[in-house]
């Protein structure tokens, strides 16, 4: 078990607080997206950077809001050769920052498409190798499949929420197939991983701020579905559901 203490302390955000948090993450996120491509310009990016500023980045938006981490499980090598996915619950915008300084290996969040559009932001996004699927064009997700496939096969181990939005009470909404059927198309070995407490952060839809929550990082047992074909997907769907259930246990729903 692995401890990352920011600050013991639980309290509601003062309005001015609130908009020092966001002012500040919007800061963050705009510096930290410039410096990938200043260094992407000047042909100095590589992935052992873009790692590092992923990783300073979500420390510096967890001390805004002084969040109190801690990370249980076993987590796989990251770097035995295989492909794998991180299928991780989704209650707040933090569960992404709480994965890459939980988390060992180049994470890259499966991103919207829409993401891309936002300024400075989508454009850093595409220099540091962070896939999107659009499969409402079929040729084009053919493409972005090949390209999901072959990151993975450098090293790359990719970010997903099978729930597809956020929860606002930290239950499992109902499961999205997309990222199943990327990891059948991608032969990956699937991790699962429960954030508890994540949602009393940022409760989901509501600009409510808590700083200094307890946040717990459960990771749980691989599944690796090479072999497996689409007749098997509802089963590894209900199996990853389960696995992530148990992970969060009667906690969340507390």
């Amino acid at each position: 078990m692995i401890r990352l203490k920011l600050n013991p302390l639980t309290e509601s955000a003062t309005l001015l607080r609130r908009a020092g948090v966001v002012l500040g993450s919007v800061g963050l996120t705009a510096l930290y997206s410039l410096l990938i491509l200043l260094r992407a310009l000047f042909g100095k990016l590589d992935r052992r950077i873009v790692d590092q500023y992923c990783r300073e980045w979500s420390a510096a938006l967890l001390r805004l809001v002084r969040a109190n981490l801690t990370v249980r499980g076993a987590v796989p090598d990251f770097g035995d050769g295989r492909r794998y996915i991180i299928m991780c619950t989704h209650a707040s915008h933090y569960d992404i920052p709480v994965s890459f300084v939980s988390l060992p290996g180049s994470i890259r969040m499966l991103a919207k498409k829409e993401l891309f559009s936002i300024p400075l932001l989508g454009q850093a996004m595409r220099a540091a190798e962070f896939p999107s699927v659009d499969r409402s064009n079929r040729n084009r997700a053919v493409r972005d499949l090949e390209r999901a496939r072959d990151m993975m096969e450098s090293g790359i181990v990719l970010w997903a929420a099978p729930e597809g939005t956020r929860s606002p009470d930290g239950k499992l909404l109902p499961f999205k197939k997309g990222c199943f059927h990327l990891a059948l198309d991608t032969e990956a070995v699937i991790v699962p991983v429960a954030i508890r407490g994540i949602h009393q952060v940022l409760p989901a839809r509501t600009w409510q701020i808590n700083l200094g929550q307890p946040v717990d990082v459960r990771v749980g047992e691989p599944l690796d579905v090479a072999g497996k074909s689409k007749q098997d997907l509802p089963g590894i769907m209900s199996e990853v559901r389960g696995r992530l259930e148990d992970l969060l246990g009667d906690g969340e729903a507390e």
